[in-house]
């Protein structure tokens, strides 16, 4: 494996209204105040294993397939997260999911760690992975070849331990509070590869070539960067509108 393979990354609410009963002969009350819900904290995980943030009703629905080693995630990641987090989904008008394009074996590592503990923080140490990546990309860049070779050899769980000691991943989840032992035991979680696996399913069956890629309320959208996902929101959001006073 010579360090040209490993740049792979470079590559590529409700609101409810509640209307008292006016006492018998008096004057009716005000509605009391909406009460409203952030959907920024409300989380769930799909069916295929995948992560929704936000309001599972909403009328947008954005969908990412994201690797972990490609740059332009991150980059994307560092654009969007915030504008939407700060607008559209607290606000319950758009829903994010995250899907996961396995491109090597450091995007399978890097995808059981995000699935590894509660899953209510999953957003957390996605967020987190992105926002570290070029420190631990850096690391993968430069192991010798031995430690490559070791990335290869064996059965997945072995392969994913000898990736995590080399670039630093252990260290993160202890800061998460997992011990070295418990997040062997996420590397050897059957079930959630067996998950990770099918996602690729569905990657094959859009025929995604790149990453990150998106769908928008099932559309496949043609570009892989935010202004391109931004556009289609906004032309969703007039779609919607459209006839409405």
């Amino acid at each position: 494996m010579t360090k040209t393979a490993l740049r792979i990354a470079a590559l590529a609410a409700c609101a409810v209204l509640s209307v008292a009963a006016a006492p018998k002969g008096g004057a009716a009350k005000k509605p009391a105040p909406a009460a409203s819900t952030n959907w920024n904290g409300v989380t769930a995980v799909t069916a295929d294993g995948s992560h929704r943030l936000g309001n599972p009703e909403a009328p947008l629905k954005l969908v990412e397939y994201v690797s972990y080693t490609c740059p332009h995630c991150a980059h994307f990641h560092k654009e969007a997260d915030p504008v939407l987090r700060l607008t559209m989904v607290p606000k319950g008008q758009i829903s994010v999911t995250v899907t996961n394009f396995l491109r090597n074996p450091i995007d399978l590592t890097v995808a059981m760690l995000t699935n590894c503990g509660d899953p209510k923080r999953f957003f957390v140490r996605h967020n987190t992975f992105f926002a570290s990546q070029e420190k631990w990309l850096a690391k993968a860049e430069a192991t010798s070849r031995e430690q490559q070779q070791r990335w290869y050899q064996g059965d997945f769980p072995t392969r994913m331990r000898a990736m995590a000691g080399d670039l630093g991943f252990y260290d993160q989840t202890a800061a998460w509070g997992l011990s070295r032992a418990q997040t062997d035991q996420c590397f050897a979680n059957t079930a959630m590869l067996d998950k990770l696996k099918g996602q690729q399913g569905e990657v094959q069956a859009l025929g995604l070539q790149g990453t990150p890629s998106f769908t928008l309320n099932g559309e496949l959208l043609d570009g892989h960067d935010w202004a391109t996902v931004s556009k289609a929101i906004t032309d969703k959001q007039a779609q919607q509108r459209a006839g409405n006073i």
